[in-house]
């Protein structure tokens, strides 16, 4: 096959933009890093939306924007240091009380196939918004709130926004992504899963997570405040279930008949196309952070 320059130029470009905008966000403060992963959200919930309508469905979207707003803020409020509110796991009832709200509005809706447009209401805060609202978590993860009795409020005794944490991950996932795309196109021979991913191969993937537990030297002596064996450990994750993020993000496309979930990014599709290994990650390593403090 001809190599086609406009397109590989068309792609090289975005690339390079979008790997600027991303570390210059998440390594410049705070405000910068969750700012720019509100948009991805809501960006990416708006591309889950579209797919579901192929899909067949139609879900809710004003409720469901309302919803991801709402919930993203909260997750930034609470995870700075403005002590409006108690810890940001108590974020839960909150999520409840957006689902159930959803219902409410199914309640009133005349068509057929209500109970398919509420769940794919639901499931688009949960695939696209709940993931990086966890990883706000996970740049914030040594925070502690502790009683003040005198007072009855809640201090925040709060670590620096540490980027080193989530731009390690990505660093991840990015070489695993890299390495498998490598291997698989050199000695790649059998297919991973090929009803939903013809491309991907067993070496590649082996391969890949060999070469990125090596990565993950690499980052431990960059980020030392993880030790090594914990670097390792996330490595492992990346590999396993950003390969699953992978899949799945194959899975919904096929069945939705598109070849990309968006196009804000020429050559690369849209935003669930970029994330779709960081938004099967971020929970897995977020359970696995809080597991081992």
């Amino acid at each position: 096959m001809a190599l086609n320059l406009k397109t590989l130029t068309t792609r090289t470009i975005t690339a390079a933009v979008f790997v600027a905008v991303l570390l210059a966000c998440i390594c410049y403060n705070y405000v910068s890093f969750t700012g720019l992963f509100f948009m991805v959200a809501i960006w990416g919930l708006y591309e889950f939306y579209q797919l579901s309508e192929k899909l067949g469905a139609n879900p809710y979207k004003a409720i469901g924007y309302i919803a991801g707003i709402c919930l993203f803020c909260y997750s930034i409020v609470a995870n700075s240091n403005l002590n409006l509110f108690y810890p940001a796991g108590n974020i839960l009832p909150y999520i409840f009380v957006f689902i159930f709200c959803v219902f409410i509005v199914g309640l009133f809706d005349s068509a057929k196939n209500t109970v398919l447009n509420i769940a794919y209401t639901i499931a688009g805060l949960v695939y696209a918004v709940l993931p990086f609202m966890i990883l706000v978590n996970i740049s914030c993860i040594n925070k502690t709130f502790t009683l003040d009795h005198q007072t009855g409020n809640w201090n925040d005794d709060i670590a620096p926004y540490n980027f080193h944490y989530v731009l390690g991950v990505i660093l991840l996932i990015w070489s695993s992504d890299v390495c498998a795309y490598l291997v698989g196109s050199l000695i790649g021979k059998h297919k991973l899963y090929e009803r939903i991913s013809p491309g991907k191969t067993w070496e590649g993937s082996v391969g890949a997570t060999i070469l990125t537990v090596g990565s993950s030297f690499i980052v431990a002596h960059w980020y030392p405040e993880l030790a090594l064996k914990h670097w390792i450990a996330i490595s492992i994750i990346v590999c396993v279930f950003g390969t699953i993020g992978d899949l799945v993000e194959s899975m919904l496309k096929r069945q939705a008949g598109v070849k990309d979930s968006g196009s804000i990014m020429p050559g690369h599709g849209g935003i669930l196309d970029r994330f779709d290994s960081l938004l099967f990650v971020s929970p897995f390593v977020y359970a696995y952070l809080t597991f081992i403090q």
